[in-house]
């Protein structure tokens, strides 16, 4: 399989160069140059399937040869470690539980599969591999914990200052090793801003090889597509219309489901719900794409003012704008109505939802207004302990930690602050 460049300027490249380089030479994100579906009996029987089964084929042909069958399943065993519960809370709404991992966030499975896909072609390499990622929260605990101790590849996490919990941010700063935290003076947007500026700098990639660990790298956003065959595998004998609103900022997740769709997966329609940021829910509404500056919420992760994943949502939909709004639905909520909404699940249905999951729901919940006959799931992508301090506020009853969180709440946190792109290039090079 091969990936082109949605920039169409640069030659394509194979998944190894692909994961490797992160971004193509022309700016651009790497796209799989063919989507063959999955046959019909795939999912008629995919309740006889384990969860690494249905991954397996899911993802092959993406991957295979250049990882062989065996070294996939390997790595697709020990990425999957942990369970993907649907927990139904009306006859209309469930939730995907994407928690139950190391970290406790649903980015556990792209990262732990882009560091063994990584490992795998870095086992033979003499030289280092620099993994630089921007967060917005969950990203950095994720790709940490992923990458921690893998052969050849240092890790550069960039986060901004203050904008994320206490909890991520002991878990991107805690660890050690080959892991080194940058907390930046801005946004999340400036942190992206920076990691794409490097991947361009010939100064730099003339030095040291760089590759990214957020969902613009292909094995940190296709392995994403399997939550949504977990979830139809739960949930196909119970239910028809099957609908997936994903709260979404840099839209990574929701790009994932809807390849799953392009694979043949039986989903009716895709909700993307936003907060303030709120880019794409105007694009739908208006046909025009105008990126802004980000806006700070209680659902930290997804303040992105300019998501990088759309562009592959439009390709997937032929850059025609009918068919994407006949496969997509955006709505966006405020942060008292995601309150409003975290209270809600827990007086109504005894449930403790993080605000993103919150803002998922409040997604169904508008969606059924219109469709009232569709089956809605929401995809909680965070532990609410996660978000501790807003959480506890809400619903005014303290939470106890999980062991993941423990383990890390008492190691000491050690950052290195920068302000500007020139500080990072420099970093960068005083480590080369």
């Amino acid at each position: 399989m091969n990936y082109y460049s949605l920039n169409r300027q640069a030659p394509d490249a194979s998944f190894r160069e692909a994961v490797i380089r992160g971004l193509a030479p022309d700016k651009g994100l790497y796209f799989p140059e063919s989507i063959t579906p999955l046959p019909k009996s795939f999912f008629d029987n995919i309740d006889a399937l384990s969860y690494s089964e249905i991954a397996f084929e899911a993802i092959k042909q993406f991957i295979v040869p250049e990882i062989p069958e065996d070294q996939l399943k390997r790595i697709i065993e020990e990425t999957l470690s942990f369970d993907f519960p649907v927990v139904e809370l009306t006859e209309n709404i469930s939730t995907l539980e994407l928690f139950h991992g190391p970290t406790m966030a649903f980015k556990d499975v792209g990262a732990r599969f882009m560091a063994r896909c990584l490992g795998y072609f870095n086992k033979a390499n003499t030289e280092e591999v620099t993994v630089l990622v921007a967060t917005s929260g969950d990203t950095g605990g994720a790709v940490a914990n992923g990458f921690l101790g893998v052969k050849g590849v240092n890790v550069v996490i960039l986060y901004p200052s203050g904008k994320v919990s206490d909890i991520q941010e002991k878990q991107l700063t805690t660890l050690g090793q080959n892991i080194t935290a940058l907390e930046v003076d801005g946004v999340f947007d400036d942190c992206q801003d920076m990691v794409k500026r490097a991947f361009l700098d010939d100064a730099l990639t003339s030095q040291m090889q760089l590759t990214s660990a957020n969902s613009i790298n292909v094995a940190r956003w296709l392995p994403q597509l399997f939550y949504f065959m977990f979830a139809y595998k739960q949930l196909h004998n119970k239910h028809n219309d099957i609908v997936f609103t994903v709260p979404s900022g840099n839209f990574g997740n929701i790009c994932a489901g809807m390849m799953a769709q392009q694979l043949g997966l039986p989903v009716k329609h895709f909700v993307a719900a936003n907060n303030a940021n709120h880019v794409v829910t105007t694009y739908l509404q208006t046909q025009e794409y105008n990126p802004q500056p980000t806006t700070p919420t209680i659902s930290n992760a997804m303040d992105v003012g300019n998501p990088s994943n759309f562009v592959r949502i439009q390709e997937i939909y032929k850059n025609d704008f009918e068919t994407l709004k006949a496969n997509l639905t955006s709505y966006h909520f405020t942060d008292d109505a995601t309150k409003t909404a975290m209270l809600e699940l827990y007086k109504n249905h005894n449930y403790v939802a993080d605000p993103h999951g919150a803002v998922g729901y409040l997604g169904c919940k508008d969606y059924l207004k219109t469709n009232p006959n569709a089956h809605c799931v929401f995809l909680e992508t965070a532990h609410p302990v996660k978000f501790l301090d807003v959480v506890e506020e809400v619903v005014e009853e303290k939470q106890p930690l999980p062991k993941q969180i423990q383990a890390v709440m008492d190691k000491e946190k050690a950052s290195i602050k920068i302000s500007n792109y020139e500080e990072l290039k420099g970093f960068l090079l005083s480590k080369n």
